[in-house]
């Protein structure tokens, strides 16, 4: 899992990307590539 100032560029890179907030920390997670996985915070 990568740790990124902003999401935004992770965001935008697929349409599969859905954005999780838990426990105080933005996490971007993407289920049909789970490599690639990034949260920030």
């Amino acid at each position: 899992m990568k740790v990124r100032n902003s999401l935004k560029s992770a965001k935008t890179r697929d349409k599969n990307y859905v954005v999780v907030r838990r426990k105080g920390r933005v996490y971007v997670i993407n289920k049909r590539n789970p490599r690639f996985k990034t949260r920030q915070g």
